[in-house]
């Protein structure tokens, strides 16, 4: 049985999705708790995609396989009573036998949040911090611009394979003004490593008057690895949903 599982969680303490050697990491949590619940038979927790260290999510998902007769009710139950107070079960379905996390998603979104009241103690795990004044109309020029199906090699890491597709489409990139914050949205049919960070550096840029909209469109264009050295605090960043059509 494929079990999908949308859950939230609170980055700050761990270092992104991935299990690493000798590293505190959510699927590390979630498949230690698979773990117990089959009974010490280790069980692979694989999701719609990686989150660096730091990052939030509201709406990650993930799938795995298992033999237990629960009820969706059940295991949602069993899951959030063993996992961490900082990594919620939101929610859990049933699928078919051809579901897959990562595969079958068709877009995403990303929110990046930036506080514009520096006094406030209660973001610094929460907030990219920026005390100096944001020009919003600049910023969503430069947001626009990531708009539309491009090579996204300017913005993305170096470590990505060299025959993996660097080719996504942007269907929103758009700047919000709320109350002490600044909203950032970035909706796609899948994004690259460190890509929505180093776009929101580059919009930021624009809005502190140190890049104009031009560069952001010739940095895009340039479709080089090289030309953005730009890349946004991780804690700002919050996977809001994933999904699937």
């Amino acid at each position: 049985m494929v079990v999908k599982c949308v859950v939230s969680y609170d980055g700050t303490n761990y270092k992104g999705w991935q299990v690493q050697p000798n590293a505190n990491t959510i699927q590390k949590q979630i498949e230690e708790t698979l773990y117990q619940i089959h009974h010490c038979t280790r069980v692979e927790a694989v999701a719609s995609g990686r989150t660096d260290t730091h990052v939030h999510a509201l709406g990650q998902v993930f799938h795995f396989i298992t033999d237990l007769n629960l009820s969706e009710k059940d295991w949602k139950f069993k899951l959030n009573r063993l996992l961490p107070k900082d990594i919620r079960i939101r929610e859990v379905t049933f699928e078919t036998d051809d579901f897959h996390a990562r595969f079958s998603c068709t877009s995403k979104r990303y929110d990046y949040l930036i506080c514009t009241n520096g006094d406030d103690p209660f973001v610094r795990n929460y907030m990219y911090v920026e005390k100096r004044k944001l020009d919003l109309e600049r910023m969503t020029q430069a947001a626009h611009v990531f708009e539309g199906c491009h090579d996204f090699t300017s913005f993305t890491s170096s470590k990505i394979h060299e025959e993996k597709s660097r080719v996504r489409t942007i269907t929103e990139c758009s700047v919000h003004e709320e109350e002490n914050c600044i909203r950032m949205i970035f909706k796609g049919d899948g994004f690259l490593r460190y890509q929505v960070r180093m776009m929101a550096q580059t919009i930021i840029e624009v809005g502190l008057n140190h890049l104009e909209v031009n560069d952001v469109k010739e940095m895009l264009e340039a479709t080089d690895k090289h030309v953005c050295r730009y890349k946004a605090e991780a804690k700002g960043l919050y996977l809001v949903e994933v999904n699937y059509d």
